[in-house]
C-alpha cells in the first residue's frame, strides 16, 4: 500500500451520543486536518441519540459530501457504533475518536505518520495527569491493573479508543463474529505493528460525560471475561480453599465436642460461617452466570446494531 501523503484515502469515525452541541465544531476541526490528504471521509455514528444530533448530522452531510452519518434505531452502545464506523469505513487507514473533543483532531497528521512509518496500530496514551478528577484517574488505573493481571493481554494503562488502524487491521475486526466485541482489547489482541503516542484530553466543549461509573463497570466486566477464564480458575481455587479450610473446621468441632468440656454453644462462628460461605457461593455463580451469558448471546447472533438512517450507499 503507497502511505505517501498525497495518495492516503483516510477515514475518521466517530461515535456520537446526545452531542449536538458537540458536533458541528468537531466536523470542522477534524476537517481542517484532513484536508491535506487526497480523499477523506469523516463518518459519525449516530448512537440512538435522543437530542438534535441526527438532524445536525443530516444538514452537515448536505453541506459537505465528505461527511458522512450512520443513525442506529437506538442506543446500543460505544463499542457497537465504533465497529459500526469500522465496517463502513474505506480509507487506506482509520482512526476512531469521540465527538466531544476531548480527543484533539489537531493530532490527526502526527497518527497518520506514525501510520506512514509502517506501524499498523498507533495508539493513543490518555495522560490524565491534568484535567482529570482523582476519582477518575483512580478508577481508571484499578480497571487496567485488573484487566491485566485477569486476561491474557496487556493493556497499556491510559490507552483510549482515539486510534489509527490500517485497512488490513480493519478487514480482520470486521470479519470477527465474536458478540459485544470489547474493541480496545481485541486490538491489543491481534498483534500487529503496534506504536504508542500520548495525548493530554482537553476539557469537554459542551454537555456532559455519557461514561457513567456503571458503564464503566460493565465495560470492565466486558473486557475481562472477554479474553480470560482466570475468573473461573480463581473461583474454583477459592471454593477449594474454603471447602478444605471447613472440613478442617469440621474435624476440629467434632474433636471438641468429643473429647473435651470446652463446646459451648454459640450462634456467632456458626452465622459469620454461613454468610461468608454463602456470599462466597453467589460470587462464584455469579462469575459462572456472566460466562454464561456470554455464551447465551453469542449464540443468539443477534446483530451488534441496527442501522435505521444512513448517508453511506
Amino acid at each position: 500500500m503507497d502511505r505517501r501523503t498525497e495518495n492516503i484515502f483516510l477515514s475518521i469515525i466517530v461515535p456520537a451520543f446526545n452531542e449536538e452541541g458537540n458536533i458541528e465544531a468537531v466536523a470542522e476541526q477534524i476537517k481542517q486536518q484532513a484536508e491535506q490528504f487526497r480523499k477523506y471521509e469523516i463518518i459519525f455514528i449516530n448512537d440512538g441519540s435522543t437530542d438534535a444530533t441526527a438532524e445536525k448530522l443530516r444538514m452537515l452531510h448536505r453541506s459537505n459530501p465528505n461527511i458522512q452519518f450512520i443513525s442506529f434505531s437506538r442506543n446500543f452502545g460505544h463499542q457497537s457504533a465504533l465497529l459500526a464506523g469500522i465496517h463502513h469505513a474505506s480509507g487506506d487507514c482509520i482512526i476512531s475518536m469521540d465527538a466531544d473533543l476531548q480527543h484533539p483532531p489537531a493530532m490527526i497528521p502526527q497518527l497518520v505518520s506514525k501510520w506512514q512509518e509502517g506501524f499498523d496500530i498507533v495508539t493513543t496514551i490518555r495522560d490524565d495527569s491534568q484535567n482529570t478528577s482523582w476519582f477518575k484517574r483512580s478508577t481508571s488505573s484499578v480497571f487496567y491493573k485488573l484487566m491485566n493481571r485477569l486476561s491474557n493481554i496487556t493493556l497499556e494503562e491510559g490507552a483510549a479508543d482515539f486510534r489509527l488502524i490500517d485497512r488490513s487491521v480493519a478487514q480482520v475486526i470486521s470479519n470477527s463474529r465474536e458478540y459485544n466485541l470489547f474493541l480496545r482489547g481485541y486490538i491489543a489482541w491481534l498483534g500487529y505493528k503496534q506504536c504508542m503516542v500520548p495525548y493530554i484530553p482537553h476539557q469537554r466543549q459542551s454537555g456532559k460525560t455519557k461514561y457513567s461509573f456503571g458503564k464503566m463497570m460493565m465495560l470492565a466486566i466486558n473486557g475481562i471475561t472477554s479474553f480470560s477464564v482466570k475468573p473461573l480458575r480463581v473461583a474454583m481455587i477459592l471454593g477449594t480453599a474454603i471447602s478444605l479450610l471447613a472440613f478442617i473446621y469440621a474435624i476440629y468441632a467434632i474433636y471438641v465436642y468429643l473429647e473435651t468440656n470446652e463446646a459451648v454453644p454459640g450462634w456467632t462462628s456458626v452465622l459469620v460461617s454461613i454468610l461468608f460461605i454463602g456470599g462466597l457461593q453467589l460470587l462464584i455463580l455469579g462469575i459462572i452466570g456472566e460466562y454464561l451469558g456470554r455464551t447465551l448471546m453469542q449464540t443468539k447472533q443477534r446483530p451488534d446494531y441496527v442501522i435505521m438512517e444512513k448517508s453511506l450507499q
